[in-house]
C-alpha cells in the first residue's frame, strides 16, 4: 500500500493533484489545496482500493490521514465523506464534535448526514484522542544545488508546522473538559463558545479538577 509520495507537481487545482516522481510515473491524488507547478511535494497517502477502482487521497499531516483512515471504519462513511470532512471541518473539530456529541459540525460537510454523524460518535467517541499521538505537521522537501546550478539527486526532509495546525495539541483529561463543559451549560452558556475556552486553559495551565477549569473559564466569558 502507499503511503506518502514525492515528487514534481505537474497540475494541481485545489481538487486534485499529479505528481511526477524520479521513476517517471505521474500519480494522480485527491488533495484539496492548491501547489505551485513546477515545485516538489510529499504527500501522505491513504490508497484505497475497491473491486472496480484505486484511488489515492493525500493529505498534507500524518494526523489528517489517520483520521482519513478512522473515518472510513465507520458505517456509512465512504472515502469521500471522510475526505470531505478533514477538509471542511478539520482534524480537530472533528475530535471535539465526537467528545461532545455534536452532530451540527459533522453535518457541514458535503455528503454527510445526520444519520452518518450519529454513527460517528457511537462508534469513534472512545477512538478520536488517539490521532494526537500522530503528529500534525507537514514535510517540506529541502533540495541542495551542486555546481553548475542543477539540483542535487538528494533530496531531504523536515517537518514544518502546517497551517491549520501550528502547535501539536497537548494530551490532557478529556473527563476534565466534558465536566466542564456540562457544569457551564448548566448555568446557560452555549457549549461552541465554551470548549475553545476551556481547551486554550487547558492547554497553558496545569488543571487537575473540573472546578478549576470552571472557575477560570468564567472568568473570560
Amino acid at each position: 500500500m502507499i503511503g506518502l509520495i514525492q515528487g514534481e507537481v505537474v497540475f494541481s487545482d485545489g481538487y486534485e493533484i499529479i505528481l511526477l516522481t524520479n521513476s517517471g510515473i505521474g500519480h494522480q491524488i485527491y488533495f484539496q489545496h492548491v501547489m505551485a507547478e513546477g515545485s516538489r511535494a510529499a504527500i501522505f497517502i491513504s490508497h484505497i482500493v475497491r473491486e472496480a477502482s484505486e484511488d489515492l487521497y493525500g493529505f498534507k499531516t500524518l494526523r489528517e490521514k489517520k483520521m482519513f483512515e478512522l473515518l472510513t471504519t465507520v458505517k456509512g462513511v465512504g472515502p469521500k465523506s471522510a475526505f470531505a470532512l478533514i477538509s471542511s471541518v478539520g482534524v480537530n473539530s472533528i475530535i471535539d464534535a465526537v467528545l461532545f456529541d455534536n452532530k451540527k459540525t459533522l453535518t457541514k460537510a458535503p455528503g454527510v448526514g445526520a444519520k452518518a454523524a450519529s454513527q460517528m460518535i457511537l462508534d469513534l467517541s472512545g477512538k478520536v484522542t488517539k490521532i494526537k499521538m500522530y503528529a500534525g505537521k507537514s514535510i517540506v522537501i529541502n533540495e541542495s544545488r551542486s555546481e553548475g546550478n542543477t539540483t542535487d539527486s538528494l533530496i531531504s526532509f523536515s517537518l514544518e508546522a502546517d497551517e491549520e495546525e501550528t502547535i501539536d495539541t497537548p494530551i490532557y483529561d478529556e473527563r476534565i473538559l466534558q465536566d466542564t463543559l456540562l457544569a457551564c451549560k448548566e448555568l446557560g452558556f452555549k457549549e461552541d463558545k465554551i470548549v475553545p475556552i476551556a481547551q486554550k486553559i487547558l492547554t497553558e495551565n496545569q488543571i487537575t479538577r473540573p472546578e478549576q477549569l470552571v472557575h477560570l473559564v468564567l472568568k473570560e466569558v
